[in-house]
């Protein structure tokens, strides 16, 4: 069965594609249609001007041509249509003009026949031949109007013919439509052609659009990822320089997602994080200029036309809908989020740029208002440029000549002795002279130096401890970092193989953060370690949520008590608190260093409740290897435990 597709007026019901392509190939087709007509047409009735009168061969053509002229000028000065609507009203009106103009021709082109004689009616006879090929050819991108169009010539030309009984113009008229028969078919079989065509263009598109959508999903959340949440960014700053509009940024940090992770699995992870993305996207859906998109990990954004306090209104409001306890699988689990916001009001920040500052904006909230929405302001730009002048100069730091250690005693409280000494890193700059160690430190953790610190520092520790008497113990800080980094640790064990000190002399300080870095690795770590009999001890504890379970699950020796359980001591729970960490620590056959004691007073309670080890200013400061040698002399018979008030012994 032969399948005509061009049969049905198609403009209404085609494909966005299709009517889009229909009308800029009809673009550059239908003026010459226009251009044929009006020559022919000048052709024609410049053959008949003595034939016939004077309003067929002037005022009838010229007025059809005037027509053509008006409708060619209008094809070439009209723009290509921008929408599907739009394509489609031109078709339609396309296929209406051409069957009025052409029947318009048909009909002037028979009456002229009547007065044409001998040769002249060949030409109108040709006039309508061609005419009927160079519509079928001209239109073949809009079938049903090629179609009609034939058929108002056709089909009136071989009525005409029959009508008149002259046996040539019969034939003739009898050839075109054979002719016009057989140009359909080719016009069938060109459209389908297009029409496929552009079909499968439309499918690639719409595959392409799709593959698009994909690789801007997040595939978990189903919320925008971080590669469309940076293009959407920048291309609202690149509109905000024209539109002087605001934009927001806002990063968002889930508080307690990794140990939720860690204790119930990741599929857990998977369905609590799934949650939270349902929860941002009904804010989003509620607020017309934010999109929410998921960065990574348990971080998430948005970016917002809004102004500051629009924008701060949105950010409290995504904290305040994740602080609600989520129900995952018969478990009731609480998460906090903290937001960090940052804002352009012209777009003239860069995107990249805008992000630092509100992830800066991010970093403080997590620091000093945890489930708060923090607002990037002066002070973090100073904060900023600070820091870049931090990372400048210890970019380009030779670290063994500008560093140096301190060390600080420890105290056991029986015997009066040192137990062990803290080694504590300093860093004179040639820049910026004397850096806080929490600062350098921080710094070199951020630009991944931190390995290359500590490996010097250690160094120097070592051989401080050569130069000590055989009793005392070193105690080493190791960063977060390090204790998950493989080849540092193996670089630590090498230096002390390499020294020939006794391993059992090295206690090595890990940090909460340290532990929960890479819990596994770090417990590898550990095993390593502590198998050439170095100790491992477990600082700042209890100022995090699980130290506790990691007490259980780590070979720990040592845990040293931070020093703000110390500053509580004034008020009842926390002397109550500080007497059950003790507590915890005598059952569990842990060794305890107090941290950060100061006075005497401090010193009295502290033994009251069975403390035996201290650290702090009461005792000594830090100071260089050589000040401690002669402070550990000094002090070798007498003991360094100070006197009370009354001048008795503690």
């Amino acid at each position: 069965m032969v399948r005509f597709p061009f049969l049905a007026v198609r403009s209404p019901r085609s494909s966005v594609l299709l009517a889009k392509a229909q009308c800029v190939e009809l673009g550059k087709q239908v003026p010459l249609l226009y251009a044929l007509l009006s020559l022919n047409t000048i052709a024609v009735s410049y053959t008949l001007r003595h034939s016939a009168p004077f309003w067929m061969t002037v005022i009838c053509p010229g007025l059809l041509v005037c027509v053509s002229m008006i409708r060619l000028v209008t094809w070439l000065s009209s723009k290509p249509a921008t929408d599907v609507r739009a394509a489609r009203r031109m078709l339609r009106r396309v296929t209406a003009l051409a069957c009025l103009i052409t029947f318009a021709f048909m009909i002037w082109a028979l009456r002229l026949h009547t007065y044409a004689v001998g040769e002249e009616r060949a030409h109108v006879s040709m006039f309508l031949a061609v005419t009927v090929i160079g519509c079928i050819f001209c239109l073949m991108h809009l079938p049903s109007a090629a179609l009609a169009v034939t058929g108002l010539v056709v089909i009136p030309y071989l009525v005409f013919s029959i009508y008149q009984g002259d046996a040539i113009y019969l034939a003739i008229a009898l050839n075109l439509t054979f002719v016009t028969l057989v140009l359909i078919w080719v016009l069938n079989t060109s459209f389908r052609g297009f029409e496929e065509r552009i079909r499968a263009r439309e499918r690639a598109e719409r595959l392409g659009r799709e593959n698009m959508r994909l690789a801007h999903t997040d595939k978990l959340t189903d919320l925008p990822n971080r590669r469309f949440f940076f293009a959407e960014l920048a291309r609202r700053l690149e509109r905000a320089k024209r539109d002087h509009a605001p934009v927001a940024v806002g990063v968002l940090d889930l508080d307690r997602f990794k140990p939720i992770n860690d204790t119930y699995g990741h599929i857990v992870g998977d369905h609590l994080l799934e949650a939270v993305a349902r929860r941002l996207r009904t804010i989003a859906e509620s607020e017309n200029s934010v999109v929410i998109g998921r960065l990574g990990g348990d971080e998430f954004g948005f970016v917002a036309t809004l102004e500051p306090e629009a924008a701060l209104a949105v950010g409290r409001r995504l904290c305040g809908a994740l602080s609600a306890p989520f129900e995952i699988e018969d478990l009731v689990l609480s998460l906090g989020i903290s937001c960090g916001l940052a804002l352009s009001t012209d777009g003239e920040v860069a995107s990249a740029d805008l992000f630092k500052r509100a992830d800066y904006a991010l970093y403080q909230s997590k620091r000093h208002s945890r489930g708060q929405v923090c607002l990037y302001s002066d002070d973090h730009e100073r904060e900023i440029r600070s820091e870049e002048a931090l990372e400048r100069a210890l970019s380009t730091a030779d670290l063994a000549a500008e560093t140096e250690l301190q060390f600080q005693p420890i105290v056991e409280f029986d015997t009066g002795r040192v137990q062990f000494v803290e080694a504590l890193a300093r860093w004179n700059s040639p820049t910026l002279g004397q850096v806080r160690p929490d600062l350098f430190i921080a710094t070199a953790e951020r630009m991944g130096l931190i390995h290359d610190l500590t490996l010097v520092l250690f160094r120097k520790a070592v051989a401080a401890l050569l130069q000590m008497p055989a009793d005392i113990r070193l105690s080493f800080n190791l960063s977060a970092q390090d204790v998950t980094n493989p080849p540092t640790v193996l670089h630590l064990v090498s230096i002390v193989r390499q020294s020939g000190i006794d391993p059992r002399r090295i206690v090595l300080e890990l940090t909460e953060t340290a532990v929960m870095r890479d819990f596994q690795q770090a417990d590898e770590s550990i095993a390593l370690l502590r198998s050439l009999g170095m100790g491992i001890a477990l600082d700042d504890f209890g100022t995090g949520y699980s130290s506790l379970s990691y007490l259980h699950r780590l070979p720990i020796d040592k845990v040293k008590i931070d020093r703000s359980f110390v500053r509580a001591l004034r008020d009842m729970s926390g002397h109550n608190l500080l007497r059950s960490m003790l507590a915890l620590c005598r059952s569990m056959k842990l060794e305890c260093v107090i941290e950060g004691v100061e006075t005497v007073e401090q010193l009295a309670t502290l033994q009251s409740l069975g403390a035996n080890a201290f650290q702090g200013y009461l005792f000594a400061r830090p100071m260089p290897l050589p000040e401690l040698l002669r402070w550990m002399n000094r002090d070798a018979a007498a003991g360094v435990l100070p006197a009370r008030p009354d001048g008795r012994a503690v």
